[in-house]
């Protein structure tokens, strides 16, 4: 071994305090922990130093905290808010506050969204990554397929939560995933098939260990795995795992369940509100029936429901949240000079009509894109206006009122 002696305080090398050695210069351990603490202040430098700047970006909010700021996006939706709000809260406390040095190991709470579509299942993960400031990768479960098939590797879910952090492995070691459509993937019946079912089963059994925490080399840019490629090893431990899915037909397990398609004489009739059951009311058993492996339910243990969006709620949806569609195009209208008001009746006969869609909150802005498109195309020409949506514009297409508005300025 060379003998080397620190540039700054002529220290001799020793295993306590390992030198650097730089173009003809050489600094010590101990001179990078002096020059730390001048940079940073007079903090212990520990090898978690970078893990805990991470935590100083991602600031950790409580539970209230976090079900409130979902609260100003997401209307309704109380109790999968709050149980989500605990996972991620409790997650990431894991991650930042945890010792070492404890016996007890606190393990992964991933999460698994069941609801109709439109019901604020994406829009759930999206704002969560949004308010701790954490890469997210969204993708749908029904373009992964087993390795070695046409479409997608599972490890290509990692690839996109590596783009999102812009390269940063550690930034991307403490992401969320968010993968959609999962009831999709679910095998064709609860007894396992002689055939291969390479993108429903699996799929799920691929899942199993990137889901439970592992090592995971994957391609940088993507694609397809070959020899001769370089990979990265991304650890996914800390990474928060959220699956979501509308399970169409859990209904139908959860009435067997009930005992509501028995067949006989000496059952009690019951009520249409009695006789439907809620997604709030499905355990384990009930998605392995659906089709989802055992393996996996283990690994998702908090099951968070959403309920389908009432009219009242589209009402809601229009007007309450922070980015609502008519605020966006309130927004634009602005932009132009010009004021967009909206009728409380017109607001009623959109969340109407989203209704009759049965496409939840998404049909709410396919209705006002509908109607907005010949409004916005001649936009520029009602400079200093304000256009008044009737429920006749939205029923029948008529045009809006529009006033000439002296109090918005001019251009």
């Amino acid at each position: 071994m060379i003998d080397r002696t620190c540039s700054f305080c002529d220290a001799q090398e020793n295993e306590q305090n390992p030198i650097i050695a730089g173009n003809g210069v050489y600094i010590c351990k101990n001179c990078v922990t002096s020059a730390y603490k001048i940079m940073f202040g007079d903090e212990q430098v520990t090898d978690d130093t970078n893990k805990e700047l991470v935590t100083e970006v991602t600031k950790l909010m409580t539970p209230k905290e976090l079900n409130s700021f979902l609260g100003d996006y997401i209307i309704g939706q109380e109790r999968a808010r709050k149980l989500l709000s605990v996972a991620v809260y409790n997650h990431y406390k894991r991650i930042f506050k945890s010792d070492k040095n404890d016996d007890v190991e606190i393990e992964k709470s991933n999460v698994l969204l069941i609801g109709p579509t439109g019901s604020g299942k994406t829009l759930m993960a999206q704002t969560i990554a949004r308010v701790l400031n954490v890469p997210i990768a969204i993708t749908d479960a029904t373009s992964l397929t087993e390795a070695g098939y046409v479409g997608e590797d599972v490890e290509n879910i990692l690839t996109k939560l590596l783009q999102a952090a812009d390269g940063d492995i550690q930034k991307a070691e403490q992401g969320i995933v968010f993968i959609d459509e999962m009831d999709k993937i679910a095998r064709m019946s609860e007894n396992r098939s002689i055939t291969r079912d390479v993108s429903g089963e699996g799929v799920q059994q691929a899942l199993l260990k990137i889901i439970e925490g592992a090592e995971v080399n994957i391609p940088p840019k993507g694609g397809r795995k070959h020899p001769n490629q370089e990979f990265t090893t991304i650890n996914t431990k800390n990474i928060l795992f959220i699956c979501g899915g509308a399970f169409d037909g859990l209904d139908d397990i959860l009435k067997r369940k009930q005992g509501q398609n028995v067949l006989g004489f000496g059952h009690d009739k019951k009520s249409k509100d009695e006789q439907k059951p809620t997604y709030d009311m499905a355990e384990p058993d009930d998605l392995v029936k659906y089709g989802i492996v055992p393996e996996l339910i283990g690994r998702l243990p908090i099951i968070a429901s959403l309920s389908e969006i009432s009219e009242d709620d589209m009402v809601r949806i229009l007007t309450e949240p922070k980015n609502s569609i008519i605020k966006q195009y309130q927004k634009l209208f602005d932009m132009d000079n010009a004021k967009l008001t909206f009728e409380d009746d017109a607001i009623k006969a959109i969340a109407k009509k989203a209704i009759t869609r049965k496409t939840g909150a998404r049909g709410l802005r396919a209705i006002i894109e509908e109607r907005m498109m010949d409004i916005m195309y001649e936009l520029p020409e009602y400079d200093g206006y304000e256009a008044i949506i009737t429920k006749d514009v939205i029923d029948n297409g008529d045009d809006p009122i529009y006033i000439k508005n002296s109090t918005i300025k001019t251009a």
